[in-house]
């Protein structure tokens, strides 16, 4: 049997690839020049996982001035994950086949669900999502979701070339970082990047 593939850790390369978004969209990862925070989520319609997005979609301007792009990939397939995604301001990626996961260590537990931790905001999510649902602007996932309920949450920071800046390998279904966290993340690369050539700028 092949030995899983080790997570992926800051320091660590990502080859450059070009996804196609649940809108046939191409999207290429890392980005060119811009910092690309590559989030893994669960499945389509995940109440959990709609909690957290909701916090990056009324805070996006924020992100976007701040220099960071963001690609969210889901083990759903693109036609179920489609519907939910059609209002979202960032890059959604199909990834059914968990291919992406293998490559960036992205695993799935019982500790998803059934740690304490992930009790309390599952119990929001669940509330907050059906009155979403109710009023139109949310569906409810598919009963049996493709690859299933037990998925942990991933975050990456990569730099445009390539590099991994950061990482957080979620416990719990609910654990990731907040939009807070990551543009500290992205405040102390802009803090420690060294400033741009002279003449470079000029070209610019």
């Amino acid at each position: 049997m092949r030995a899983p593939r080790s997570p992926m850790a800051p320091g660590s390369a990502v080859p450059q690839r070009t996804l196609t978004t649940v809108s046939g969209d191409p999207v290429t990862v890392p980005g060119p020049d811009r910092l690309t925070h590559l989030q893994f989520r669960r499945f389509a319609g995940c109440p959990v996982c709609n909690l957290h997005l909701r916090s990056v979609v009324r805070r996006h301007d924020e992100i976007a001035a701040a220099g960071v792009r963001e690609v969210v990939v889901f083990h759903s397939p693109a036609e179920e994950l489609r519907p939910h995604a059609a209002d979202l301001p960032f890059a959604v990626v199909a990834d059914p086949d968990k291919r992406l996961y293998r490559e960036f260590g992205v695993e799935q537990s019982p500790r998803a669900l059934l740690a304490p931790r992930a009790w309390g905001p599952i119990v929001r999510a669940v509330v907050s999502g059906a009155w979403h649902v109710v009023r139109g602007r949310e569906r409810l996932p598919a009963n049996s979701p493709h690859g299933g309920r037990l998925g942990l949450p991933a975050d990456f920071l990569v730099a445009p070339g390539g590099q991994v800046l950061a990482t957080k390998y979620g416990e719990h279904a609910y654990d990731q970082w907040s939009v807070d966290e990551l543009l500290e993340l992205a405040a102390r690369v802009a803090r420690t990047s060294p400033p741009a050539h002279p003449r470079a700028a000029e070209r610019s």
